[in-house]
C-alpha cells in the first residue's frame, strides 16, 4: 500500500476550509473541492435526458463496449450534480468502455425522500423503454449516490421491472439512521465526516420520513431477496465503513451474489484521487473486472 500517497490525501482533505453559511456555499464549495479530483483522458461527454431529468452521457472515444453504467452522483442527497462525479464516472468508461450515464436527480430540501429515489426509477424505465437489455445495465453510485443505485433497483424490483445486471457502490449510505459502530470508532479517522456533520443533511432529505424505510436505510431493512449482483467498496478510515459492512451481511443472509471490498487507510470515496492513490486505481480496476463479469 501507498503510505506516503495515503497521508497526502487525507492532510489534503483535513486543510481548514471556510464554514459555509447556507447551503448555496456548501453546494458552491463541495462543487469546487470536487475539481481537485482527476478526470481522466478518452472519454467525451453530452447531455440527455432520462425520464423527465438531464443525465450526463460519459462515452470513450476509442472502441464502445455494449452497455450502459447508470451512475449517481454523492453530495449527501443534497450537494452535487454529475459533472463533480466525472472523475468517477470518467474512471469507469475509460477503464471499461462501456457508456455511463449520470442522473442529474433532484437534490434536499427542495425535493426531499422520495424525489431522488423517484428519479432513479424513471432513469432505468426509460433505458429499459428506450430498447436497453437489462442484463447489460449496471447501477453505480457513490456516497449517497450509492444509495440511490441500491434503492432504484429495489424500486424497480417493486414496480415489476427486470432487475439491472449488477449494482456498484463507493462508499455507499445504507443507513440514514447513522447507527453504525463506525460512526464513533471512525470519528478520528475519518477527514472528512462525522455523525454531527451528516445528521443535518440527512434530516434534509428524510423530511420527517422514519429513516429505517428500506429507500432510506437498506441495511437495516430492504429485503434484498433477488437482489443483482452487487460490489460493494469502502475504506476503513471512514465513519461510513459498517454501512458497506452491515448491507453486506444482510445481502448474504438472503443468499444474493455480493463482494465486499474493503481497503485500508483510506477516506470516504477514495477511489475518486485515481492517477494519485494507487489504491484508488486498484479499486476501478476491480469495478471494471467486477462489470466485466456481469454484464452479458
Amino acid at each position: 500500500m501507498s503510505k506516503a500517497q495515503r497521508a497526502q490525501i487525507d492532510a489534503i482533505l483535513r486543510q481548514p476550509r471556510p464554514t459555509p453559511r447556507n447551503l448555496e456555499e456548501m453546494r458552491a464549495g463541495y462543487a469546487a473541492a470536487q475539481t481537485r479530483t482527476p478526470v481522466p483522458d478518452g472519454i467525451r461527454t453530452s447531455e440527455t435526458t432520462l425520464g423527465d431529468r438531464r443525465a450526463l452521457v460519459v462515452e470513450p472515444t476509442g472502441r464502445q463496449r455494449p452497455g450502459t453504467i447508470l451512475y449517481f452522483h454523492g453530495g449527501a442527497f443534497s450537494l452535487g450534480s454529475p459533472e463533480t462525479a466525472l472523475s468517477l464516472t470518467g474512471a469507469l468508461v475509460a477503464r471499461t468502455g462501456i457508456r455511463a450515464l449520470s442522473v442529474d436527480y433532484r437534490l434536499a430540501p427542495e425535493n426531499p425522500f422520495p424525489a431522488a429515489v423517484d428519479d432513479g426509477a424513471n432513469a432505468y424505465r426509460a433505458l429499459l423503454d428506450s430498447g436497453e437489455d437489462p442484463e447489460r445495465i449496471a447501477l453505480a453510485g457513490d456516497s449517497a449516490g450509492g444509495s440511490l443505485a441500491v434503492t432504484t433497483a429495489l424500486r424497480a424490483r417493486e414496480s415489476g421491472l427486470p432487475a439491472p445486471a449488477a449494482v456498484i457502490t463507493f462508499s455507499g449510505a445504507f443507513d440514514l439512521t447513522l447507527g453504525g459502530e463506525s460512526m464513533d470508532t471512525k470519528a478520528g479517522s475519518d477527514p472528512i465526516f462525522t455523525r454531527e456533520t451528516l445528521g443535518p443533511l440527512v434530516g434534509l432529505y428524510c423530511a420527517g420520513h422514519d429513516p429505517r424505510h428500506p429507500h432510506l436505510s437498506p441495511a437495516l431493512s430492504a429485503d434484498l431477496t433477488g437482489f443483482p449482483a452487487t460490489l460493494l467498496q469502502t475504506g476503513t478510515n471512514e465513519v461510513l465503513l459498517d454501512d458497506s459492512v452491515r448491507m453486506s451481511a444482510r445481502a448474504t443472509a438472503a443468499g444474493m451474489d455480493v463482494v465486499l471490498d474493503v481497503t485500508a487507510d483510506v477516506p470516504h470515496v477514495f477511489q475518486a484521487f485515481h492517477g494519485i492513490l494507487d489504491e484508488a486505481d486498484q479499486a476501478i480496476d476491480r469495478a471494471g473486472l467486477f462489470l466485466s463479469q456481469h454484464l452479458r
